[in-house]
Order: C-alpha cells, then sequence, then structure tokens
C-alpha cells in the first residue's frame, strides 16, 4: 500500500507485530512446493529511512530453494512484486528485496509472501507503526520479530535496535547540573547551542544570534565587543523578515567560514512553513545580521505545521562519512562528496521536531541534495551535535522525552544507528532544553569535559545550565 507518510509525531502508535504462517498445502500447492516453502520465512522488514519499502527473505532449512516467480505483496491484493527468474536461496541463506517500485511499507501495514500461483500464502508480518529502523526477527526464521539494527542481507541483530541498546542507561558524567548564565540575561526561547573553543553561540527562536563568552566562573556571558551585547538580529537574504531560529552550527573552516542557522518559518509570516538553513557571515560590527546564502528545503521535507520545523543543525565532515562507508540516499551508492559541487566539505544534518533526521548536501552555488533520512526513535528532535573526538551523532530531546538523549553513528547498510540511549543527568530537572553543546577534546580534565543545555523555558530566570560527560 502506497502511502503518504504523516511525520512521526502523528504516527506515535503502540507496537502490535504479529507474523502468521500461511496453509502452504491449500489452492493448488503441490507437496513438493509446501515442503520448500516451509523453509522461507520473512526474515526483516524496513518501511522507512534510506532502505526503505525493504523485505528479506531467509532460509532456514537444509537445501537450496528456487524462489523464481514468487511473489511479495502488501496489504493491497492489487500490487505485487514477482521475484527474478533465477533466484534461489541456500540453506541460511539472507536476500533482501527493494519493493518500492511494485508498492510502499507503511506506518500501519504488512509483508506476504506467496508462492508463484499467487493465492498460496507461505508467510506474513504485520505492523502498526513504522519500523526502526528494522522490524527483524529474533532468532533468524524460527522467533518473533522486535525492534533492531538494520541488517539487510545478514543476520539480524537480536536485541539492539541502531546498533545498540534502546534501554536507557545513566548519564556518562556527573549527574551534578548547574547553572551557567546570570539571571535574566536571555528569557525564554534560547534554543540552539554550539561551542567554538572559548565561544559558545546561541541561537533564540526571536530571530537572534549570540556570541557568548566565558564569564570566569565556569559559565557564559555575551561577548561586549563588535556588536553582541545583546545578541544580533537575523534578517533572511534582502534584509527583511524575521528567522525563527532554532538551531546553530559551524563547519570545518569555524566561524570564518559563517554561521549556519537552522529556522522553521519567517517570524512575520509565522502561519507558513520555511524549513531554511541560512549563512551569516559574523565578521562586522552591525547589531543586525542579513543571511549571505538561503538554502530553503521545505520542498524536500515532508509537510509540518508551521511550528514543527526544523530544530536542530550540525555538520559532519566528509571524510568520517566515506571512511565509515556512509550510503548516499538520493544515488543508493557510498557517498561521494566528488559527486557535488564544492559544498563546505561536509553534509549538514538536520531535526524536524516529529523526531526524523535529515542529511543534506548544501552546495555554494545554492542547490541541495537530500542524502539521508534517518529514525530518531524519539517523540521528537529539538538539537543536534556531531562530536569530532567520539565521531558520533548526538540527538537529543526535550521535556517531551524526559530529556534523553540518543547517540549514532554509521553502522550496517552505511547509516546512522542508534548506539547509546541516555537519561538526562539526575541532578537537572527535565527541563525544556532545545540546546546542547560539548566542549572539545581540549577541555578533557580527569577524565571528563563540559557540556551545556539551552532551557527554551528560561526556569528559575536561567537559560544555561552546565554539566559534564566522559571524554
Amino acid at each position: 500500500m502506497t502511502e503518504s507518510r504523516a511525520p512521526r509525531w502523528r504516527r506515535n502508535l503502540a507496537f502490535l507485530l504479529v507474523a502468521v504462517a500461511g496453509p502452504l498445502g491449500a489452492l493448488g500447492a503441490s507437496p513438493a512446493q509446501a515442503a520448500a516453502a516451509d523453509d522461507i520465512r520473512i526474515n526483516e522488514v524496513v518501511t522507512t529511512g534510506d532502505v526503505d519499502d525493504s523485505v528479506e527473505l531467509y532460509n532456514k532449512g537444509t537445501a537450496t530453494v528456487d524462489i523464481s516467480g514468487w511473489i511479495l505483496k502488501d496489504d493491497d491484493n492489487g500490487s505485487k512484486y514477482a521475484i527474478a527468474a533465477g533466484t534461489t536461496l541456500a540453506p541460511g541463506a539472507f536476500r533482501a528485496f527493494d519493493v518500492h517500485g511494485k508498492f510502499g511499507l507503511g506506518s500501519s501495514d504488512k509483508a506476504r509472501l506467496y508462492l508463484p500461483n499467487g493465492s498460496t500464502l507461505v508467510d506474513s508480518v504485520s505492523w502498526s507503526e513504522h519500523s526502526d529502523p528494522s522490524w527483524s526477527r529474533c532468532p533468524d526464521g524460527t522467533g518473533a520479530f522486535a525492534k533492531a539494527a538494520l541488517t539487510l542481507g545478514a543476520a539480524n541483530a537480536c536485541g539492539t535496535s541502531g546498533g545498540g541498546s534502546t534501554s536507557p542507561v545513566a548519564w556518562p558524567g556527573s549527574g551534578s547540573v548547574a547553572t551557567a548564565d546570570a539571571s535574566g540575561v536571555f528569557g525564554s526561547d534560547l534554543s540552539g547551542l554550539y561551542q567554538e573553543g572559548g565561544v559558545l553561540w546561541g541561537a533564540q527562536n526571536s530571530g537572534k544570534l549570540w556570541r557568548l563568552v566565558p564569564n570566569g566562573s565556569g559559565g557564559w556571558k555575551p561577548d561586549t565587543a563588535n556588536g553582541w551585547t545583546s545578541g544580533k538580529t537575523l534578517r533572511f537574504p534582502g534584509g527583511a523578515g524575521s528567522p525563527d531560529s532554532e538551531g546553530v552550527t559551524l563547519t570545518g573552516a569555524g566561524s570564518a567560514g559563517g554561521v549556519f542557522v537552522s529556522s522553521e518559518r519567517n517570524g512575520d509570516a509565522s502561519g507558513t512553513s520555511r524549513l531554511s538553513v541560512l549563512r551569516y557571515d559574523v565578521s562586522g560590527t552591525a547589531t543586525s545580521l542579513t543571511a549571505a546564502k538561503e538554502w530553503n528545503l521545505t520542498s524536500a521535507l515532508p509537510a509540518v505545521g508551521s511550528n514543527l520545523g526544523l530544530e536542530g543543525i550540525t555538520w559532519v565532515p566528509d571524510g568520517y562519512l566515506t571512511g565509515a562507508g556512509f550510503k548516499d540516499a538520493s544515488t543508493n551508492a557510498v557517498y561521494n562528496p566528488a559527486g557535488y559541487g564544492a559544498h563546505t566539505g561536509g553534509v549538514f544534518f538536520v531535526a524536524v521536531e516529529g523526531g526524523t533526521v535529515y542529511g543534506f548536501v548544501l552546495q555554494d552555488s545554492g542547490a541541495f541534495t537530500r542524502v539521508a533520512t534517518v529514525a530518531s526513535g524519539m517523540a521528537g528532535v529539538m538539537e543536534l551535535q556531531w562530536e569530532p573526538q567520539a565521531s558520533r551523532l548526538w540527538v537529543v530531546c526535550d521535556d517531551t522525552c524526559n530529556g534523553q538523549h540518543r547517540t549514532m553513528q554509521v553502522g550496517a547498510g552505511g547509516v546512522f544507528t542508534t548506539t547509546a540511549v541516555f537519561n538526562r543527568p539526575s541532578g537537572m530537572a527535565n527541563l525544556n532544553n532545545e540546546g546542547f553543546a560539548l566542549a572539545g577534546a581540549g577541555e578533557c580534565t580527569a577524565g571528563s569535559k563540559p557540556v551545556y543545555w539551552a532551557d527554551d523555558g528560561n526556569t528559575g530566570g536561567h537559560a544555561l545550565r552546565k554539566g559534564s560527560i566522559a571524554c
């Protein structure tokens, strides 16, 4: 069933997944066919991400089975995928089929396998929410379906989701958290953060960018030089409009290469989505900044409410992606930076509030290409941070998820998958944290380094908090 997929926040359904074996001896199947078919099982189903609409078959038997002409269907009998002639499955073999050219696998759907006559059901599996990233039999061929890492064409990673356990564990640092700003400095709506050495950049929803410097007591204060005292007002290209700035990041060139801000709408037209990444030259002294470039990604992303758009943004260098075998969803091949024009030497990952992360190559020319779609596994994503020291992507939720943090790396199949899930520090209340930043490796002392959160709610008059994490 081809489906126009709603954002994840509309698909937060209770999980139900049931495997059903079909009546192999019925409707014209010969005894030989039935015996062979009994060993072939639907083993993995993927409905989201870079390899969505994929079904894996597994031979749990002891003999090779010819599956030429066998038919895959979703819950609609009018759509079918016929397996090519000459296709066989050896004992213990896995084979994945990309069925998107014939039908799509929806959030509440099923995958069914039939013999070539199209009426003898071999195996069937149904579900009531999208895979995250995979629905997999555990153990292979015989067990029940469960959330697991994406392993199409190989043995299932039973007991893990995205490559690591999805059971939250304690924060990997001290449980102590302290305020990191003076009272009443920012007010509400401080959102994205990014630390660049001795500078902490902050994006505020009201269309303002802050340049913060150390305050001498382990926290931050506004820079008083070059027009930054009260933050700088942001404008779209041409000097008009007020970006609803949610996230901020830099590339490998640092702030000299521009500061990149994610925005979900124009505050002067607040009822309309405008899912954009904006680049600002921050070298001057004016108190207002006009974007030097805008990449309006609205057409390349699912439709969302005007206040449910881009939240976090981070930049991941090409060197990591190519070394890890990152798969480019636009070409269905290993990512090749040379296939794009000048593009800052990396990929920008942006988070839509509903919970999905998208990767884009943003070319200097203004062109852009979506190269990844990553299901976060959380009800919402408010911040993204790439940590070079550990080569991992931090995906952060706010009080919607009780302050949960996840880490991701490129795993099986060349896609970003979850490696760990962390609870918020024990000493921090369930705040509306929309920003998160990690200090660099140079600040590691006795095995830990500082991290910072931006509280959109300005609880107790403070928008910034400081904790620690193991290096």
